[in-house]
Order: structure tokens, then sequence, then C-alpha cells
């Protein structure tokens, strides 16, 4: 169980601290070295870190060939970075690694809720939830690639209630490729979001009949 003090302190306003918890459990790792290195559906086995140096270097050595989440809140660290050498240490410290997986997860939440037409029904919330909760995993919604997507807003999140969802843990081995997204080498034709950096190769020899 995470520490409802650092819940308290380093958890994005918008989440109420159960919601924190209920993600965290869910999603989320206890210790903030926790790295999860992913290729594809496969988890990778990596050596557990014993500190935040070993813990960067192992993040460094799979950005960009694999998929890296890291922290309390198992954060995407390819997101918003474009080499290995911008990683910075608030990664693997656990209050600033919450305040970011918050923050963002808080951003995510959002834009399941407003998808679902801002939902007030008990019965519809657990599910919005556990929705917000696979598409931090996967790092998609009904396609759209959500931690780089516009957030809604000024969507009221309502608190889902104790949430139970078999294998939506974060060793689920759902697919997920954000950190891939950050290296244009790396980049999948299949998401609309990156198409606009490949060169589309479909339409050379269509006309030779």
């Amino acid at each position: 169980m995470v520490d409802a003090a650092l819940i308290k302190e380093c958890s994005d306003p918008g989440l109420k601290p159960a919601i924190v918890e209920q993600f965290i459990e869910q999603a989320g790792s206890q210790d903030p070295l926790t790295v999860t290195v992913r290729s594809g559906n496969r988890v990778v086995l990596v050596p557990k870190p014993k500190t935040a140096e070993e813990a960067l270097a192992l993040i460094r050595d799979n950005l960009g060939r694999n998929t890296v989440r890291v922290g309390i809140t198992q954060y995407p660290a390819g997101l918003g970075i474009l080499e290995a050498g911008q990683l910075k240490p608030d990664l693997v410290d656990a209050c600033e690694n919450m305040l970011m997986g918050t923050a963002l997860f808080a951003k995510v939440y959002r834009i399941v809720t407003k998808w679902y037409g801002n939902p007030t029904e008990k019965n519809v919330l657990p599910q919005v939830f556990d929705d917000a909760i696979i598409a931090w995993q996967t790092g998609y919604f009904e396609g759209t690639a959500v931690f780089r997507a516009e957030d809604p807003g000024n969507v009221k999140l309502a608190q889902p209630g104790p949430v139970r969802r078999e294998g939506a843990d974060a060793e689920a081995g759902l697919p997920e490729d954000e950190a891939k997204s950050e290296t244009p080498a790396e980049a999948s034709g299949s998401d609309p979001n990156k198409a606009g950096i490949r060169i589309d190769l479909s339409g050379i020899g269509a006309h030779q009949k």
C-alpha cells in the first residue's frame, strides 16, 4: 500500500486520494525503482535496479527499442524524450513520479470520461475507470494515443467506488508503444498520430499493370 501521506502530498489535485490509491494498486508499483520493459506484448526480463542510477541506466538501455514504464505510477519513460540523455532522475523519485504520473492519468481519465459523455450513473463509473486504467497501460483508447492527445480540460471525474478487474495490473502484457513513438525510425505506421513521420510507399507499383 502506498503511503497515504505520499498520496496527499504528491498527487494531482484533480484526482481524489481514493482514485489515486486504486490507480496505483491496479496499474502501478509499490517500488519507485520498478522498471518494466516490454517488446510488443512480451514482458522483457530485466535485472531489478537497486539504485536510482541503475534504474536510469536500464531505462536508457531500452528506450527507443522497447516500451519502458517506470516508478510508482509506471510512468511511460519515453514520453516527451527524444534522446536517452534527456532522462531526468525525477522518473525514479517517488514524489516526482507520482506528481507526473497522476497528472497524466488524470488527463487520460478525463479523455475516457468525456468519451462516455460524462456519465453520472453509478453502474457505469467502474467501467469508465476500468477503461482509463487499460488506456494507461496500453497508451490508447478508441484509437487515440492518450498520452499525446489534447486534454479535454474541465471534465468532472466521478469516484468510481471499489474496482476489481482481473488481469488489469502492471504485468498485464497489453500492447503499448508510446516509448517507441519517440523515435521516428521506430514509429508504427498503424497509429494515425505518428503516420506523418513515415513515407507512404503503398502507392508504388500500384499503377504498373
